[in-house]
């Protein structure tokens, strides 16, 4: 799983076209909907604290929680502007150790298909269900095999945003699930110079039944699938899936 701290300076400058404020209501409903607003969220792989700020906002106290210090570097500079400030650990989710429990839990934009391993996500829900006070949700959303077969495969692109260049290139691995993601960004350090950083990602995609098993087996109950955005069930060409998973135990 990549540590993000080569990316972390460029990603709210290919992200900027994610609405947070729309995503972060649209999650509140979802919370609503299956049983109450939280007063304690826990934000998973929060990366540069975008969903926590704008939950911070909303009144809730936030703890975001990401293994990259790049990242959460630049989610406490936004602490600056706000009236109630998110607390940010540096911690993986292996090893996620939070000072008591919470009544609500997310994690956004596919944070969790960067857990290749299906041992490690299952230590990974086990840690966050440890934290997570019974009856409460956690709800969080993954891109689907289909995205990963069909869209990412091993396609390439060539992005421009603020004067810096990224060159990205998929690269579907023969299991059919699994992508490995190369980025190249491309940035002026001076009048005449340029400079180029590179991270590689790789995400796997998971079937609805391993999900699910997944959740049964960390003290979770599966309450709900949604399309993204959405109240209603999943198409078969979807590509990214919203989880609502309750903790039964």
């Amino acid at each position: 799983m990549s540590n993000y701290n080569n990316f972390s300076p460029f990603y709210d400058i290919f992200t900027n076209n994610v609405d947070y404020k729309s995503r972060a209501n649209y999650l509140l409903e979802i919370f609503v909907k299956h049983g109450k607003k939280p007063s304690l969220l826990l934000d998973f792989a929060c990366g540069t604290g975008n969903f926590s700020v704008q939950f911070a906002k909303m009144g809730i106290e936030v703890i975001g929680v990401d293994k990259s210090e790049g990242m959460l570097a630049l989610a406490a500079e936004k602490n600056r502007n706000l009236k109630n400030k998110v607390l940010y650990l540096c911690q993986s989710g292996s090893e996620l150790d939070l000072y008591g429990t919470v009544d609500g839990a997310i994690s956004g934009l596919d944070s969790l298909n960067h857990i290749t391993d299906i041992n490690e996500l299952e230590k990974t829900l086990s840690k966050i269900s440890l934290f997570l006070e019974e009856g409460c949700l956690f709800v969080f959303d993954m891109n689907t095999v289909y995205k990963h077969k069909e869209v990412l495969g091993s396609s390439s692109y060539h992005l421009k945003k603020r004067g810096v260049e990224c060159f990205w290139h998929n690269n579907l691995k023969e299991d059919g699930v699994t992508v490995e993601i190369n980025l190249n960004f491309t940035y002026k350090t001076g009048l005449f110079k340029k400079d180029t950083v590179c991270e590689t990602i790789t995400e796997r995609a998971y079937t609805a039944e391993e999900i699910e098993n997944l959740l049964n087996n960390t003290g979770f109950k599966l309450e709900a699938v949604y399309g993204e955005n959405t109240f209603l069930p999943p198409k078969e060409n979807s590509q990214r899936n919203v989880y609502v998973a309750r903790k039964v135990k």
